[in-house]
């Protein structure tokens, strides 16, 4: 049960990295802000609650794994990252310019704490199952966190990675929809609708769950449902 102080400090964080979303998004003049602002409660409870990470030492092995698949939220994963201590805040003026170690799309080799390289969407999902498969088969306990974006999961190759990670039961890996309904050249419904996104992946063999976006309790419930069971992603 969480307390109330941190539901509030978790409110307090997401705050504050929507904050420094607008003002890098806004120096810069251009980007992803909807689809930024859109996961930083997410993010909030992932850092302030769920994930074992070291900012110091973004390469420790004993670490969670973060895939943000919908890389072109790096903006949200940037900021959550310099406010824990990752880097310096003030790097955050330097999102998208050139010799910036803060691209358009997030990038291993050059932003600490980034886990994977994203950007072509859908790529991340196989990504983050191999992730959780190599873990898996070297005995450690590390978790997966993976996000997609709803307009990602157009592509065919998140649904083989939905496949593959159920046949494996990859159950370190947890994977979270940004609903957010909206994609680059429209809205979900107008470009390729959906339907029923939780039943889609219950028929593909995963534990599924619908959870306010917004709500960072409610969030931290389906991550604490999910870690507990073990036979499915």
């Amino acid at each position: 049960m969480l307390s109330a102080e941190k539901i509030r400090e978790m409110k307090v964080f997401s705050k504050q990295v929507q904050m420094e979303v607008v003002k890098m998004i806004a120096g810069l003049g251009v980007g992803h802000l909807g689809g930024s602002l859109s996961i930083t409660d997410l993010l909030s409870v992932l850092y302030c609650n769920q994930m074992r990470y070291e900012p110091k030492n973004p390469r420790w092995e004993g670490r969670d794994w973060l895939v943000l698949s919908k890389g072109h939220a790096g903006p949200a994963l940037y900021a959550t990252l310099a406010l824990k201590g990752f880097f310096p805040v003030s790097e955050l003026a330097t999102l998208n310019r050139p010799h910036t170690n803060l691209p358009s799309h997030v990038d291993r080799t050059k932003t600490p704490g980034v886990d994977m390289t994203c950007g072509s969407l859908g790529q991340g999902a196989s990504a983050a199952a191999g992730i959780a498969l190599a873990l898996r088969l070297d005995h450690k306990d590390n978790r997966v966190f993976a996000v997609f974006g709803d307009g990602e999961i157009d592509e065919g190759q998140v649904w083989e990675m939905a496949l593959f990670a159920a046949q494996r039961k990859l159950s370190n890996l947890i994977a979270f929809v940004d609903y957010n309904k909206l994609q680059l050249d429209g809205t979900t419904d107008e470009v390729c609708a959906l339907g029923d996104i939780t039943a889609k992946f219950r028929e593909f063999g995963w534990y599924a769950q619908e959870a306010d976006g917004h709500d960072v309790a409610a969030i931290n419930t389906a991550i604490e449902n999910a870690r507990a069971q073990s036979d499915k992603p």
